[in-house]
């Protein structure tokens, strides 16, 4: 079995190297992830021009690819031939913050791992509120439990598991509950300045989001310290709302007016 680990932190970041050491233990492990931090990226494919990839040592000295793509560029590179392997598992993180609700159509993090569903792979996201106190071994115990049970029982194609690690040590998370997208509150706020020049520029700034806790949604179990298994497919239909879209007064031309 071989698993292709990448993130959206960049291929310094401490999460990805502790999270291939743990799925070691699973599999073949490649890692390829981007040169820089590519966090709140969405998913991207790069197009408008060429891709570097160059190899490098993690931390612990183990080899790795780096590429000047996002996280999903560095999936589609691994699978369209950059590496030789036949890749059989995606596993994206770890992240250092939580991927909830809405979170997941920003999270380079997550759209990793859409970008293996696309391509009919298993695809997993995992992320946790990082404390130095705990450091990332709790998750990455789970990574590597919940890709064992992917690796036995495999998954539906088109189809992503988005998992949330709660912030405590591994004998105080509670266990696994599958949930859905929980409600995401975003405290965005535009913040207006200057350049030198006397010219207009602008961040996004804000404090960092909240959720409304509720009962087997992603946020509220995570609030619990249950580790949060919320499955995602690529299809994002309403089907409720198609079914009032056919009643519509909809014609071609403005002569019904």
């Amino acid at each position: 079995m071989h698993i292709l680990v990448t993130n959206d932190d960049g291929i310094s970041a401490p999460g990805l190297q502790v999270m291939a050491a743990a799925l070691r233990e699973l599999a073949d492990v490649t890692v390829i992830a981007p040169e820089r931090d590519w966090s709140v990226s969405g998913h991207v494919k790069t197009l408008h021009r060429p891709l570097r990839v160059r190899a490098v040592e993690l931390a612990d000295g183990s080899p790795a690819l780096t590429t000047d793509g996002a996280p999903s560029d560095c999936v589609a590179l691994a699978l369209l031939g950059v590496v030789e392997q036949s890749i059989d598992m995606v596993v994206s993180g770890i992240n250092p913050h939580p991927n909830l609700g809405h979170d997941v159509t920003y999270s380079g993090t997550v759209t990793a791992a859409m970008e293996a569903a696309i391509w009919k792979i298993p695809g997993i996201a995992v992320s946790t509120e990082y404390d130095e106190r705990i450091g990332y071994a709790p998750a990455a115990e789970v990574a590597l439990q919940v890709a064992q049970q992917v690796a036995d029982r495999g998954m539906p194609h088109y189809t992503v598991l988005n998992v949330n690690v709660p912030t405590v040590e591994l004998e105080q998370i509670r266990g696994f509950k599958i949930t859905r997208q929980g409600m995401r509150v975003y405290n965005d706020e535009l913040v207006e300045r200057e350049d030198p020049q006397g010219e207009p520029y602008y961040w996004i700034g804000g404090e960092p989001p909240g959720g409304i806790v509720e009962t087997g949604t992603d946020i509220g179990v995570l609030a619990e310290n249950w580790v949060s298994l919320n499955p995602l497919q690529l299809d994002l239909t309403s089907y409720m709302f198609m079914e009032k879209l056919r009643d519509w007064d909809l014609r071609v031309g403005r002569d019904h007016r």
